[in-house]
C-alpha cells in the first residue's frame, strides 16, 4: 500500500499540471512579446529620458501625454506640433476603412453567395488583391499614382485633364492610401462574410419567402442578425489592420508631404531610433493601445453582451 500511494500521487500531479505544460509556449511568449513589452512601454511614458550621458531620465508622470497636445511646453516642439494631425489622420484612415472596406466586402460576399458562371474566378479576382505582400502592392499602386508616368494621369491626360499629384499632396496621399487599403482588404473581408453566409440554413430564407419577406427584409432580419458575430470579428480586424500601417506609408509618400498623410504607428517607427523622443513615443504607444482596447471593448459589448441581454 505504501508503494501505490507515491505512484497515484505522482500520477495526479502529472495529471494536474500536464494541461500547463501544453500551454507554457504560448504563455511564455504572450508574456515576453506582449505583456512585458506593454508594462515597459507604459512605465517608460511616464518619465523623461536623459538629454546628455551625464543626466539620468526623470520621473514626469502624464507629462509626456500633455506635451503631445501642447507643444508651447513640450522638449520636442516638432514632434508635438504634428501628433494631433497624425492622431487625426488615423481616426479619419480608419473611419473611412470600416465606411466602406467592411460593407464593400459583405456586399461582394452575397453577390457571390450564389450559383453563377465563372463563380470561382470571381471569387479569386477579388480575392487576390488581399494575397499580394504589402509594400508589393504599395508599390504597384505607387506606379499607378505617378505623376508622370502613371497610369492613372496617362487616362486622364489621354482625357485633356491636367496631371494629379497623388503623392504629392496631403490630403491626396490620405485619399490614395485609403484607397489602396479598401482595393486590398475589401476581398479579404469578403472571404469571412462568404462563409458566414454558407452557415445560415437555407430553410430560413424559404420560409421567410412564404410569409411574404421580400429580399431587403430577409436582409435586414435574417441575413445581418445572424452575423453579428462575423461582422464583430471583422471589424476588430480592420481597425486593428488600420492602425497598423507601416509598409504602404513607406511605399506610398511616408507620410508626407508635411506629415499630412502620416498616422500613428509609422510615426512612431520614424521617431524611435532618436533617444530624446523615446518618453514621447512610449506616450503615443500607449494612447494606441487604449484606443484600440476601447473599440475593442465598445464592440464586445455592442455584439456580444448586448445581444445576450436582449436574448435573455
Amino acid at each position: 500500500m505504501a508503494e501505490i500511494t507515491p505512484k497515484l500521487g505522482r500520477k495526479r500531479l502529472w495529471e494536474i499540471a500536464f494541461p500547463y505544460l501544453l500551454i507554457a509556449p504560448t504563455l511564455i511568449f504572450i508574456v515576453v512579446f506582449t505583456i512585458y513589452p506593454t508594462v515597459r512601454s507604459v512605465r517608460d511614458s511616464l518619465y523623461r529620458p536623459p538629454l546628455t550621458v551625464q543626466q539620468t531620465e526623470r520621473f514626469v508622470g502624464l507629462q509626456n501625454y500633455i506635451d503631445l497636445f501642447n507643444p508651447e511646453n513640450s522638449v520636442r516642439p516638432d514632434l508635438s506640433n504634428n501628433f494631433p494631425t497624425i492622431l487625426r489622420n488615423t481616426f479619419v484612415f480608419s473611419g473611412s476603412i470600416l465606411v466602406v472596406s467592411v460593407p464593400l466586402g459583405f456586399f461582394f460576399a452575397v453577390l457571390l453567395n450564389r450559383r453563377i458562371p465563372a463563380l470561382g474566378i470571381w471569387r479569386f479576382s477579388l480575392f487576390y488583391p488581399s494575397l499580394l505582400p504589402l509594400i508589393g502592392a504599395a508599390s504597384i499602386w505607387s506606379f499607378l499614382y505617378a505623376e508622370n508616368i502613371g497610369l492613372i494621369n496617362t487616362v486622364l491626360a489621354g482625357l485633356s485633364i491636367s496631371p494629379i499629384q497623388w503623392l504629392g499632396t496631403a490630403r491626396l496621399t490620405l485619399l490614395s492610401v485609403i484607397i489602396v487599403i479598401i482595393w486590398k482588404q475589401s476581398g479579404y473581408f469578403m472571404i469571412f462574410y462568404l462563409a458566414g453566409l454558407q452557415n445560415i440554413p437555407r430553410e430560413l430564407y424559404e420560409s421567410a419567402e412564404l410569409e411574404g419577406a421580400n429580399v431587403w427584409q430577409q436582409l435586414f432580419f435574417i441575413t445581418l442578425p445572424l452575423l453579428q458575430r462575423t461582422t464583430l470579428f471583422v471589424l476588430i480586424i480592420a481597425v486593428t489592420q488600420s492602425f497598423q500601417m507601416v509598409e504602404q506609408l513607406q511605399a506610398l509618400g511616408q507620410g508626407g508631404p508635411g506629415e499630412g498623410s502620416n498616422m500613428v504607428l509609422y510615426y512612431i517607427f520614424q521617431k524611435f531610433p532618436d533617444p530624446r523622443n523615446w518618453g514621447y513615443v512610449n506616450a503615443m504607444t500607449v494612447i494606441l493601445l487604449l484606443m484600440l482596447m476601447v473599440f475593442t471593448v465598445a464592440n464586445f459589448y455592442f455584439f456580444e453582451w448586448r445581444s445576450e441581454k436582449n436574448a435573455a
